[in-house]
């Protein structure tokens, strides 16, 4: 503690010294986040914009830099900086590094899946580490956005639809990025986004408005960002959107009172890509001064191409309206990032290019993404006993263009990887299987043209020239695993859909395959829920695989010849139909709950007269090879005070002749309270390893913050009341006793 309390005197004391010399000028240009824009290994600019910049970043007016990649490209910036400007004071270099630099981890909603905090934190363990050698410093992630809607296109970089899971793999994620020691050069600064409700935009249209309550906004948006404070974010992200009528990027509410305030962030704030300027385009801010007065004022400590600090603070100073207070702040935290990361000591510390020839790729971190990518699938349905498969004695077809793609996989929002990279699902196949055994159609083809992160996509919806040959291979053969879903770049920002139907003519040629051949295995390649009601009924195996990345075949291959027993669980509901969506686990009573599932009789209660309003597969489901029983749900006692606390427990039991891994679910109820509660909420899980035939007793702690929330009156705590605890493999098949908090 002693030797703690003496650094941060150090720390302090050095930023003090260092703002006390700087320039109004300066100052600002800590603010200023500048997207690349030459190479600065090559010839110097000789004049434009790029002449501009180039000037900014040699008169310190430029606090950071991203899209810049490399250590030497890094290196080459950062020595203009240091060694050209008066005070020379380092850059941060920031990159998307979302799933991964060069080796790609599954996307993250994938990621959670797994509901496994050490899947997160290894993800980006290999992140950090392929980064930082790249002269990078700063990742702009995780994305930590709890959302509801399949539309948005953001959602595979999510963590899904419930606050508690996105919190807990938050924790992993921050962890794993940023390590015991940001100035360790193998570790580079968390970025936990967007600062706030981007998740629920209208429509699942990117970049929409958001307008929701403020018990959602407390209850469900807020937490994950809570736990990445306590978990030491360095910094945070703020958001496109506007919530109650104020751009996030101008909320003194999310950025001054909360974060800042109640929760006592240490760290900076970054504008998400233009979004200070946006506040003019919304009609919030009139002018550029006056966008750069809310932001700053708001607590947004550095803009992000959009130049409005840049042009707009100067002329506020000059006007007499320029809070120095709040701009010296913002430099501060700012500075202080930059010193925890260890850039004071040795501007190039991230910036080796050996390190870099050596850290990129290796079989180390490849079977590492292969171990994630097996943790981070969901089996939805095996009907038929078709899955695992065995390795030899089977005639097995293979069908799809997915299947064959070595660059759907990687995902979006893939960093560095070089396209085509990814390990196929085929190749997996052929690599674990008997490569005799195995024969190819690509049977549909899903796009056509250009592909990639700043194009759209041409579908092909009416293609059938590799219809026969596809359904000629299935019929030869005693089982058909057929890739079916979306490619990569269907997902991601910017990727919004009014359909979640798949794209192309995939389920046509999937009714011709099992008119010859009913033993088909979907694998689901995807980055959202899809509607796969139909699939659903006609198919007896499914494999929810998501982008795995970098080895998603090999990981694939391992599960469907049973190397692996998959244990992961969905962190978001799949719908029946576009027409349910938003739809979630953790509703709300109506005052007219359905008394039953689905009877069209029945007239006026909170139902669909076409379908049934349950999810098609709900939050917290997946199948295993091993099968599990829950029972004897167990109580210490009844009922406890705020200072006490009741320890659940209930039996499961591996029915299976095989060993297996399963996330045992904790969910709680709170009957009534001062602002009505949801049906029920995560508040607890655990994987445990069950062998064949065997029980555990698996336990939990409720104590008075596990049955805490933000009330009517937006306090944090608990109401004395009924409760009912609810133990289960997903969030519908649940055991379930009530217990009482007394006053």
């Amino acid at each position: 503690l002693s030797h703690s309390l003496v650094a941060q005197s150090e720390k302090e004391k050095f930023i003090s010294e260092l703002i006390g010399k700087m320039t109004l000028q300066e100052k600002v240009g800590q603010l200023n986040l500048y997207n690349g824009f030459y190479e600065a290994t090559g010839p110097l600019p000789e004049g434009g914009n790029q002449k501009i910049k180039y000037d900014h970043v040699a008169t310190g007016r430029v606090g950071g830099m991203l899209n810049v990649n490399g250590a030497e490209e890094t290196r080459a910036m950062q020595k203009i900086a240091v060694e050209k400007s008066r005070l020379g004071i380092p850059m941060i270099f920031g990159y998307d590094v979302i799933h991964g630099y060069k080796t790609m981890a599954p996307i993250p909603l994938a990621q959670a899946a797994s509901w496994d905090q050490k899947v997160a934190e290894e993800a980006s363990r290999i992140a950090a580490f392929e980064a930082s050698a790249a002269g990078l410093n700063w990742a702009f992630a995780p994305m930590i956005d709890v959302t509801r809607d399949a539309r948005w296109g953001r959602v595979m970089e999510s963590p899904g639809e419930d606050p508690y899971l996105a919190s807990r793999m938050a924790e992993g994620w921050i962890r794993g990025f940023q390590g015991d020691d940001m100035s360790t050069p193998r570790t580079i600064a968390a970025c936990a986004k967007h600062f706030a409700a981007y998740g629920f935009v209208e429509s699942g249209r990117d970049y929409n408005t958001v307008d929701i309550g403020t018990q959602t906004l407390y209850n469900v948006v807020l937490p994950p960002f809570k736990a990445a404070v306590d978990a030491g974010a360095a910094t945070f992200m703020n958001a496109f959107n506007l919530i109650n009528g104020v751009p996030a990027t101008g909320s003194s509410l999310l950025q001054r009172d909360i974060l800042k305030g109640d929760w006592q962030f240490e760290g900076f704030v970054v504008s998400d890509w233009a979004s200070i300027g946006e506040m003019i385009i919304h009609g919030y801010s009139p002018d550029t001064v006056a966008a750069a007065e809310h932001a700053l004022n708001a607590g947004s400590d550095m803009d992000m191409e959009s130049y409005v600090y840049l042009n707009g603070l100067e002329d506020l100073e000059k006007e007499g309206k320029l809070n120095i207070g709040l701009l010296d702040d913002a430099v501060r935290r700012i500075l202080g990032v930059k010193y925890d990361l260890g850039l004071f000591d040795d501007p190039y510390r991230y910036s080796d290019v050996e390190r870099e020839s050596t850290s990129m790729m290796t079989a180390e971190s490849r079977a590492t993404a292969r171990d994630l990518a097996r943790k981070s699938m969901v089996l939805l349905k095996n009907d038929k006993d078709l899955l695992p498969l065995p390795k030899s004695g089977k005639k097995i077809a293979v069908i799809g263009h997915l299947a064959a793609s070595k660059d759907i996989p990687l995902g979006s929002w893939r960093a560095k990887a070089e396209n085509n990279t990814a390990i196929s699902l085929l190749e997996g196949l052929q690599n674990v299987g008997t490569k005799e055994e195995i024969s190819y159609s690509e049977g549909y083809v899903l796009t056509t043209g250009e592909r990639s992160f700043l194009h759209g996509l041409t579908f092909v919806e009416s293609n059938e020239e590799g219809f026969d040959a596809a359904i000629q291979v299935a019929s030869e053969a005693d089982v058909v695993v057929m890739a079916m879903g979306e490619d990569a770049w269907q997902s991601g920002e910017g990727r919004s859909q009014t359909s979640i139907k798949m794209k192309g003519n995939q389920e046509k040629l999937l009714d011709k395959v099992l008119a010859v051949n009913e033993n088909v295995i979907v694998v689901l390649m995807n980055g959202r829920p899809l509607d796969i009601s139909d699939l659903s009924e006609k198919t007896p195996s499914i494999l929810e695989v998501w982008h795995l990345g970098t080895e998603a075949g090999n990981a694939i291959a391992d599960v469907i010849y049973g190397d692996y027993n998959p244990s992961g669980k969905l962190p978001i509901s799949f719908p029946r139909n576009l027409g349910q969506i938003p739809i979630y686990y953790n509703q709300h009573s109506t005052g007219r709950p359905s008394r039953i599932d689905f009877d069209p009789q029945l007239v006026f209660w909170s139902h669909y007269t076409d379908a049934p309003k349950t999810p098609l597969f709900p939050f917290g489901y997946g199948l295993s090879y091993s099968e599990f029983e829950y029972s004897e749900l167990k109580l210490s006692k009844n009922t406890m005070s705020s200072s006490e606390t009741i320890t659940a427990s209930v039996r499961v039991t591996n029915t299976s002749e095989r060993d297996g891994d399963e996330v045992v679910q904790l969910y709680i109820r709170d009957y009534s309270a001062s602002a009505a509660r949801p049906m029920k909420e995560l508040k607890g899980f655990q994987k445990v390893q069950i062998p064949a035939g065997e029980s555990k007793e698996v336990s939990f702690t409720i104590d008075d913050e596990l049955l805490s929330f933000y009330r009517a009156d937006l306090s944090f705590g608990s109401e004395p009341g009924f409760f009912s605890v609810m133990i289960g493999g997903n969030s519908q098949d649940l055991v379930r006793k009530d217990i009482e908090l007394k006053p």
